[in-house]
């Protein structure tokens, strides 16, 4: 018997015992009726508190919710960053902000993510970074939300894409709020790097007529957040260690309409628009300070690897550093249309929706400026390497543009825009039927339809003739702080990508820098599912099969053997089939004791990047040598697919306490992984290394791999206004090391514990919360882009929030987050034998950035 028929036959075996319990009971009991299910207006800590748990109780699958405090009010000022709150649930926080989450141990890859139930689409904009399925949450402004829905046991009627969870973000309706509910909100937010004081501003307005049969209601958020990440980056190939200041420009801006109309009791309409949109220019300047002329003679001590971890430089007759300015014009958005009704009939009901969701993003235009900087004699000192970060003991860290040796001027090899697109429309449709078979309540089927385009480009610029140099002042003014205690000169960003698009006559669709980056994806997916719902005295639950077929096609110019490509553009296709059962079964065994079960099969699809088939050239004439690799994708890859099951139990010992204990576990079957073989001839001369020399990296499916853990939850509010939210997770993530050029054996984005604890305290008009986050060390995969897969160390932060009403509608508000400005320190710990560059081996500190605490004052108004 072939394995996956075993893990099918035995997850059938379970359902059939579980199943045979329940339908063994006494015949039906009364539904649970809806005088049963305590309501609650959510306004303060206590009533989301109360809200969650009561989502969590009634719920017929294994779910967690955050949800919002009031109007405009989510517990944190970042999505990510609730969702971090969650037992299971961890937060990925590059760039400053918590964009990715992974659920129980799994990739942030395998979450799914859904909008009021539908796919939304989502762009990255920062070329370094691959096109994904994850959604970016630092795109949705947090007053938007009214609650977070994590579906971590999966049942036949959702959506499938998520072998770790699937997050459901519920923004408010108008029917479900006041007439004439208005909401407004002003806040300053202050960097402690960037030592800047950036503004945000959110407003709301409900309406709805008398009878309550039609309502709308539209929100709108906008900030300007002037972003600074201070680091120390490593390039062993060329420049060692690098000392970066990376500063963004994001200007978010979001706008929500939503209508509903209900022109009977059992017929509705509903209506939503949304529209995100993020401005998210940068500069990202590099110092390289180590070009001693005898490397081997400057080094004193070097690792397993024989990397060298400690250089001293004597500043005698060696080159200066060199510097170079990397300015990208960048943005993403996202635009949604959906449309949905609901009919209930005596004998049925009918749901359904159909929508579009589209996404730009990318850079719309990359350029560099490379220049000297000082002289020999400020370099000379020790770079020591032993440590988890670099430390750097030189003659001078302080520079200005004064220092610059020659005129300045865009490189014209750095010149390009690499857009990227996402879009998709969709239908669904789902009808129930109540039934009196046995425990059985009711039936539930549907089919949802999906037609997905993903496209991604890179865009040469043909230049302009004589483009000349400029002194070092028309792109330079000032100084920045940066890594390792620099302060180099601060790039004037606007100047930068003025002349850069000055010198730019067109952008070239063809040659071997177009064909190698074009890229397109069409994948069509069907999903028909069929569930039972049941209840008896003591039990309730579902089971049901989904069955999913996905076709997809990818379009590409192929590389030949020559190293050149064809002219004609080739098309490579793939389908798969597979049938998904689910089941959730869940006992009521005391009036406040639950214990919950699953089982289920579970799949995410490949991520775009991993399936475009296209061959594309990622590192080349990028102005750093020894970073050429050749990237082929395939779009014939399976998806993830995992069989996992969890048991609980949950103890609701007061309306607001819980305390649960979660044991979970994923046998992963199938994912993705990444071949990779360094110092390759392919036929084609890097312009920066003058050599062909190429890390060959493409796509396969991986086998074997067990997530397992548990998950304890404790929380409580009493009436002195005190309360407390406490979780620990435990997630032992164990894949094969061969799946992975690194050779380390466990799961991206896992962390083996994770730690929440939440304190607060609400009295009448003060609210305060104090709330600390602690992960564990995690792995980093990015390869074949230039971080690659590294080991990020433990992290922890903690922020802290108040809020006063002076009046009845006035309100003032403050928050810290990362108020102990935890660094982001990553280390390469694959071993000497892997297939990955010298910075990611054998503990090498790779790279290293502070941490910035960030400052909120507001004031708000609610009427």
């Amino acid at each position: 018997m072939r394995p996956s028929t075993f893990k099918r036959n035995l997850l059938a075996t379970n359902i059939a015992i579980l199943l045979g319990s329940a339908m063994s009971m006494s015949a039906v009991a009364e539904e649970v009726q809806e005088d049963n299910i305590e309501k609650i207006e959510v306004r303060g800590m206590r009533a989301s508190l109360k809200a969650s748990v009561n989502e969590k109780r009634f719920a017929n699958s294994v779910v967690d919710a955050v949800t919002a405090e009031d109007i405009g009010k989510f517990p944190d000022g970042d999505v990510g960053e609730s969702l971090g709150r969650i037992p299971g649930v961890s937060v990925n926080r590059q760039f400053g902000q918590g964009s990715q989450v992974s659920i129980r141990g799994a990739s942030s890859r395998l979450t799914r993510t859904l909008l009021n139930g539908h796919s939304v689409a989502s762009t990255g904009w920062y070329d370094q970074q691959e096109i994904d399925r994850s959604f970016n949450y630092s795109l949705l402004p947090p007053e938007m939300v009214g609650a977070i829905i994590v579906h971590k046991s999966s049942t036949a009627d959702l959506p499938e894409g998520g072998v770790g969870g699937t997050v459901i973000v519920e923004t408010r309706k108008p029917l479900e709020l006041e007439a004439n509910t208005v909401f407004l909100s002003a806040k300053g937010d202050y960097g402690t790097i960037s030592e800047e004081t950036d503004p945000e501003f959110s407003g709301l307005y409900s309406w709805a007529n008398e009878d309550e049969s039609f309502g709308f209601l539209v929100s709108a958020a906008a900030s300007e957040t002037n972003y600074q990440r201070n680091g120390i980056e490593s390039l062993v190939g060329w420049g060692d260690i690098v000392p970066s200041t990376f500063e963004q420009e994001r200007e978010r801006t979001a706008l929500n309409a939503a209508f509903q109309y209900r022109p009977t009791d059992n017929l509705s309409f509903g209506l939503n628009l949304m529209s995100l949109d993020m401005k998210a220019n940068n500069a990202n300047t590099s110092l390289f300070v180590m070009f001693p002329d005898d490397k081997d003679a400057a080094c004193e001590q070097r690792n397993a690897s024989g990397t060298c971890t400690f250089y001293r430089r004597d500043g005698q007759g060696q080159n200066p550093g060199w510097a170079q300015t990397w300015a990208r014009q960048a943005s993403m958005d996202s635009n949604t249309v959906d449309f949905d009704f609901e009919y209930e009939a005596d004998n049925f009901t009918l749901e359904g929706r159909v929508g579009n969701t589209k996404s730009e993003g990318g850079t719309d235009l990359t350029s560099n400026y490379g220049f000297w900087l000082g002289t020999a004699a400020d370099y000379a000192g020790t770079y020591d390497a032993t440590g988890d970060v670099i430390k750097i003991d030189v003659a001078n860290k302080n520079f200005t543009a004064d220092d610059f040796g020659g005129p300045l001027s865009p490189a014209g090899w750095s010149l390009k825009k690499q857009p990227n697109s996402d879009e998709e429309t969709y239908a669904q449709f789902d009808v129930t039927i109540p039934v009196e078979l046995g425990a059985i309540t009711s039936f539930k089927t549907g089919a949802r339809y999906a037609d997905h385009d993903v496209t991604q480009l890179t865009l040469p610029a043909n230049l302009v003739d004589g483009v000349e140099g400029k002194d070092a002042s028309a792109y330079y003014s000032g100084q920045v702080s940066s890594g390792a205690g620099y302060t180099l000169p601060k790039p004037n960003l606007d100047a930068m990508l003025g002349d850069a698009h000055a010198a730019i006559d067109s952008f070239s669709t063809d040659g071997a820098v177009y064909k190698s980056g074009y890229g397109t994806i069409n994948e069509k997916n069907l999903a028909l599912y069929l569930m039972a719902n049941f209840e008896s005295e003591g039990i309730r639950g579902n089971f049901g099969l989904r069955y999913i077929s996905t076709d997809a096609e990818s379009d590409y110019y192929a590389l030949q053997s020559d190293g050149s490509y064809a002219d004609n553009i080739s098309t490579n296709k793939a389908s798969y089939d597979d049938v998904l059962p689910s089941l959730n079964v869940i006992f009521d065994v005391a009036d406040d004791v639950i214990i919950r079960t699953s089982a289920s099969q579970v799949i995410s699809r490949p991520n775009y990047a991993d399936m475009f088939a296209s061959s594309a050239l990622v590192g080349y004439a990028d102005g750093t040598a020894g970073n050429e690799v050749l990237n082929t994708g395939n779009v014939g890859l399976l998806p993830y697919k995992a069989t996992q099951a969890d048991v609980g139990v949950e103890w609701y010992f007061s309306p607001d306490g819980l305390a649960s204990a979660t044991y979970f576990i994923k046998d992963i079957s199938s994912f993705v992984t990444t071949d990779q073989i360094l110092n390759q001839e392919i036929g084609i001369i890097d312009p920066d290394s003058g050599a062909d020399d190429w890390t060959v990296s493409s796509r396969t499916n991986g086998t074997g791999g067990v997530i397992k853990g548990i998950e304890l939850q404790l929380q409580d509010a009493f009436d002195n206004g005190f309360g407390y939210s406490a979780n620990y997770t435990f997630a032992d993530s164990d894949a094969p090391a061969e799946n992975y050029p690194d050779a380390v054996s466990v799961f991206s984005d896992s962390s083996k514990h994770t730690v929440n604890l939440v304190g607060f305290y609400e009295m009448e008009d003060f609210t305060a919360r104090v709330a600390y986050n602690w992960r564990s060390e995690y792995m980093i995969r990015e390869l074949p882009f230039f971080y690659g897969n590294r080991e990020h160390e433990a992290y922890g932060t903690l922020d802290l929030s108040a809020s006063y009403n002076i009046t009845d509608w006035i309100g003032v508000t403050f928050e810290v987050v990362n108020l102990l400005e935890e660094d982001s320190i990553q280390k390469g710990i694959a071993p000497s034998s892997a297939e990955v560059k010298p910075e990611l081996k054998d503990g090498y500190p790779a790279w290293s950035f502070e941490g910035e605490a960030r400052y909120q004052l507001g004031v708000n108004l609610r009427f």
